[in-house]
């Protein structure tokens, strides 16, 4: 998806003109994946941009960095900082936001210990993932060939760059087959996540979600979801869901930051309920949330003034 230009970028502590900010062709993530990013996003809101589960977000990426021995040279009350800086800095009333922590110029090799950590923030406009029709027409899935990794492969559990070549393979295999999105399996078969959104499945009216040991990332949207499901009398279970589970689900949806909440219409050809009526009230109470129109929420938004 194209990237519209904003006026500044967060860089190690400062706001920089967003064609400035650039790095060395010899940085060294650049070669060896070896980065921590989030995604988040700014939502409009009556009281002006609200950015969603913000200090949650941060906490995952220091998080994250720290699952790869990853100095943070900035505290979470700093980068959250930094966040609401870079959005008040586009001037828009809703984007997209991507930290990112980096190695930067100046060592080559294996052995990250020597290399300093660079830091930088960028906000865009940026449309919903799966497409801003992914709830009503749905989203059509397959089954990945590409496994998610293994817990003592790579950790899924860390939002690292080099852990996404592993679902760009899936989802740009998954295109080229002419669907719109991938579902990713573990090792030992059962359902992990999509390549970039957590899976919730329903069966027999319960809805289930794949556990952190199958690979799936801890979602914050996940969590945001499940707790509206709860607030609405769902019961949600995270337990273990097989292949065969999605072909003969009641309704099956995905969500992510980036993604928010989209249906899937099929899986592997199997057609699955779309929209089904949990997956509609979920979407429409979360799209609420997001933007402030529902007070048992308000607590999830931060304000950038």
């Amino acid at each position: 998806m194209p990237i519209t230009t904003t006026p500044k970028i967060w860089m190690n502590g400062k706001l920089v003109d967003w064609d400035k900010a650039q790095v060395h062709v010899l940085t060294h993530t650049l070669h060896y994946g070896t980065g921590v990013f989030e995604g988040i996003r700014a939502y409009e809101t009556d009281k002006g941009p609200a950015v969603f589960r913000l200090t949650e977000h941060m906490q995952r990426f220091i998080n994250s960095a720290k699952i790869l021995a990853m100095p943070m040279p900035y505290t979470l009350e700093e980068l959250v900082q930094g966040v609401k800086d870079t959005v008040a800095s586009t001037g828009l009333p809703a984007c997209y936001i991507r930290p990112i922590a980096y190695y930067g110029y100046g060592e080559m090799g294996l052995n990250t210990t020597p290399c300093k950590t660079d830091v930088a923030i960028a906000c865009w406009p940026w449309g919903a993932y799966l497409g801003d029709d992914a709830v009503e027409k749905g989203v059509r899935m397959k089954i990945s060939s590409w496994t998610r990794h293994d817990h003592n492969t790579m950790p899924p559990a860390a939002k690292t760059v080099g852990n996404y070549v592993n679902s760009s393979l899936a989802k740009v295999e998954a295109l080229k087959a002419g669907y719109d999105e991938a579902i990713m399996l573990a090792p030992n078969g059962l359902v992990a996540e999509c390549t970039g959104e957590n899976l919730f499945v329903v069966r027999n009216g319960i809805i289930l979600t794949p556990p952190t040991s199958a690979g799936a990332l801890e979602g914050i949207t996940q969590n945001s979801v499940t707790r509206i499901a709860r607030d609405l009398g769902y019961e949600v279970r995270v337990d273990n869901i097989a292949r065969s589970d999605l072909y003969i689900a009641e309704e099956i949806f995905a969500c992510g930051t980036a993604a928010e909440v989209g249906s899937v219409s099929s899986v592997d050809d199997r057609p699955v309920p779309c929209p089904g009526p949990i997956t509609r009230a979920i979407a429409s109470t979360y799209a609420k949330a997001v933007r402030g129109q529902d007070p048992r929420y308000v607590d999830w938004l931060e304000y950038t003034k």
